[in-house]
């Protein structure tokens, strides 16, 4: 964490909305990036990442500053997609007349975005558990260390390996036919 950071952190901690804003404003696209790749759905993704930033903010005063600040906004944007992908989870088995719609494919806007192997890719990296996903994101796109990974959810890091090796492995599995 650097100076600036720091500074605004103490700043937000004693009210400063400005200074809160400014962390936002750092932050906002890798938590956006990890949520929206978690979730799969655009819209969600935005509701939980203002949810996750509201959740900061009531938390600010507990925030220790031995971690790094984007570590623990990592955290509560973790816990609050796992938690929605649970809640969907859960919605889905409950008999309420129509089935969920299919959320339509997000769609990259270059050539590569739309070719079969990254929409095969994404829809694989989808599929994975919640742990796993999680942790494949955080590693492979955020290009967080396993320490760091394991220290922001709370297992150990042998754990966190685990779960990133077995994603890799069900990812190479299912993507061997584009080998």
């Amino acid at each position: 964490m650097d100076r600036e950071e720091k500074a605004l952190i103490s700043l937000a901690k004693s009210g400063d909305r400005r200074s809160f804003d400014k962390l936002i404003a750092r932050h906002k696209d890798k938590m956006f990036a990890l949520i929206y790749r978690m979730t799969g759905d655009r819209d969600e993704a935005l509701d939980l990442l203002q949810d996750t930033f509201l959740s900061a903010y009531k938390a600010l005063g507990r925030f220790r500053e031995d971690a790094s600040f984007s570590s623990w906004l990592y955290r509560i944007a973790s816990n609050k997609s796992l938690n929605s992908i649970k809640r969907k989870k859960i919605l889905s088995f409950l008999p309420l007349g129509a089935s969920p719609k299919d959320e339509p494919m997000y769609e990259m806007d270059d050539a590569a975005g739309r070719s079969e192997l990254k929409q095969h890719a994404k829809k694989s990296i989808d599929d994975l558990p919640p742990q796993q996903k999680l942790v494949f994101n955080l590693r492979f796109y955020e290009q967080l260390r396993f320490s760091e990974i394991a220290k922001m959810l709370g297992k150990s890091e042998s754990t966190v390996k685990t779960n990133y090796q077995k994603a890799v492995e069900k990812l190479q599995k299912k993507l061997k036919s584009f080998r």
